[in-house]
C-alpha cells in the first residue's frame, strides 16, 4: 500500500505484475479493499452507471431514466428570442427569429409601437448590444425612432440586469425551458409562446412572482 503514486510511478507498477488495463470497466471489476481484510463494495459497472445517470433512487426497480440529447453540436442552428416587457400594462411579448440584427430589432420596435397611439411617446430600454445601437454606418435604429416618437433607452455598458425583462428572463427559463429536450425549434418556440400567453393572463400568480422578485433581488 502506497499513500501517493505518480502515473508514470503506477505504469511502471502495472507492467511489472504483467496487468494491463484496457478498457474502463477493466478497472472497475477489481475488488475495492475494505476493513480489517474484508472485501469492501463495489460500484456498478462503468457501463451501467452511464445509462442510470450515476444517481439512487428510492425505488430499486424503476426503468432508468432517458438521457438528454448533447447539444454542443446544433445542426439546426439557434434561435433568438425578442422580447419586451410593457411595464404599464404587465405584459410580456416576444417574437423567434432565426437571426438576431436591427432588422428584427426593428420588427419588434413597430409592433411595439402600434400598441399605443401615435401622439404617446413610448420609450424603449434595451442594453447596447449591437442590433439596438444607431452607428455611423447604420442609423435606421435612430432614424426610425424619430419619426415615430420613441425614445431608445440604453442600459450602462455591463448592466443589462437593471432592464426589468430580465427577471422575466429568468422566469420563462424556470416555468419553460429547465429541464426540457425538444427535438424541433417549432416544439421549443411552441413551448415559449404557450408560456408568454400563461404569464400574461396569471400575472399576479404567486410562483411566478416569486420567481421574479427573487431574480430582481439578485
Amino acid at each position: 500500500m502506497v499513500d501517493d503514486i505518480s502515473h508514470e510511478g503506477l505504469r511502471i507498477l502495472l507492467r511489472q505484475g504483467r496487468r494491463l488495463f484496457s478498457t474502463p470497466e477493466d478497472v472497475e471489476d477489481l475488488p475495492r479493499p475494505g476493513l480489517r481484510g474484508q472485501e469492501g463494495p463495489r460500484r456498478a459497472p462503468l457501463r451501467d452507471r452511464r445509462q442510470r445517470g450515476g444517481g439512487k433512487h428510492k425505488d430499486p426497480d424503476r426503468e432508468p431514466r432517458r438521457r438528454r440529447r448533447a447539444t454542443y453540436n446544433r445542426y439546426g442552428g439557434v434561435r433568438h428570442l425578442f422580447a419586451a416587457l410593457d411595464l404599464a400594462k404587465d405584459r410580456l411579448y416576444g417574437h423567434i427569429k432565426p437571426v438576431k440584427r436591427r432588422t428584427q430589432f426593428l420588427e419588434l420596435c413597430r409592433y411595439l409601437r402600434t400598441l399605443y397611439p401615435d401622439k404617446v411617446r413610448i420609450a424603449i430600454v434595451c442594453d447596447n448590444f449591437s442590433p439596438h445601437l444607431t452607428t455611423k454606418r447604420c442609423q435606421r435604429v435612430g432614424t426610425w425612432a424619430a419619426a415615430n416618437n420613441v425614445e431608445i433607452a440604453y442600459t450602462p455598458t455591463n448592466s443589462s440586469w437593471l432592464n426589468r425583462i430580465e427577471a422575466q428572463f429568468t422566469a420563462l427559463r424556470y416555468f419553460a425551458l429547465d429541464g426540457t429536450d425538444h427535438a424541433t425549434h417549432k416544439e421549443q418556440g411552441s413551448m415559449i409562446r404557450r408560456y408568454i400567453t400563461w404569464r400574461n393572463r396569471h400575472a399576479d400568480d404567486r410562483h411566478l412572482r416569486a420567481v421574479v422578485d427573487r431574480a430582481n433581488v439578485a
